[in-house]
This record gives structure tokens, sequence and C-alpha cells, in this order.
């Protein structure tokens, strides 16, 4: 079987308060909106889209399934490659963000440190080699 994916086009994250979020995504990652309605808006990431859209609309996109709420835990880490791990953790922190851990440097190779978003996703910052 080849591989059909070419990428991964966009991540829909589910969010409780949705000008929370997107205050917090502009000051923390600067990305451009890609769009904006009452409901979602849309970061580019590189060739990636961050769309966050509000809870309340998030039924009609996945039902019959349901959304697990923030304190289910994490169930997975976006990584952003930063030239340095050490500066962008000062950037974070003078920017009001918490780390959850880091930075330290992992026995597989990177730099990295992690912080949570206000609905709870994970993102690490990595330095390579």
């Amino acid at each position: 079987m080849s591989a059909w994916a070419n990428g991964i086009a966009a991540n829909t994250l589910f969010v409780e308060d949705l000008a929370a979020s997107k205050k917090f995504y502009l000051n923390v990652f600067g990305a451009p909106i890609l769009f904006e309605d009452e409901q979602s808006v849309a970061f580019r990431f590189g060739r990636t889209i961050i769309n966050l859209l509000q809870t309340t609309h998030v039924p009609e996109l996945i039902e019959p399934a349901t959304v697990a709420p923030r304190e289910a835990g994490v169930r997975l880490v976006f990584t952003v490659e930063v030239d340095d791990v050490d500066a962008k953790c000062a950037e974070l922190a003078a920017a009001g963000v918490e780390l959850v851990n880091g930075p330290m440097d992992r026995h597989w190779g990177p730099r990295t440190a992690s912080f949570r978003d206000p609905d709870g996703y994970m993102w690490e910052i990595a330095q390579g080699q």
C-alpha cells in the first residue's frame, strides 16, 4: 500500500472560551489568522492550519462521537521546532506562559520544553541538534 496522505492540512482543537484561546494563540505564536467567525478561528502555522472551534459547535462536526472534557488528560502533543529552546522559554515566561516541563535535554536528541494552551492542549518546543 502506498502512502496517500501528503501531510496534515489542519488540526481542529475544541476550545471552551474562543476569545481567550484566540488571544493566547495570537500572543504566544503570533501566527496569522486565516479565517474567523463566531464559532472558530483558524491560524496558519507554515503549511498547517490550527483551527480553534468553540465546543458548543463541535457536535455537528463529530456526531455521533462526543467531546472529551479537558480533565480527561493529555492525548496528543504538538511539536514546534525552534532555534533556541532556552531563549523561547524566556519569551514564553515573559508572556505569562507557564511551562509544564523543561527546558531539558532528551535522551533521543533534542532539547525540549512543554506548555499547555488554555484548553489543556500540550505544545512542545524542540531544538534539534
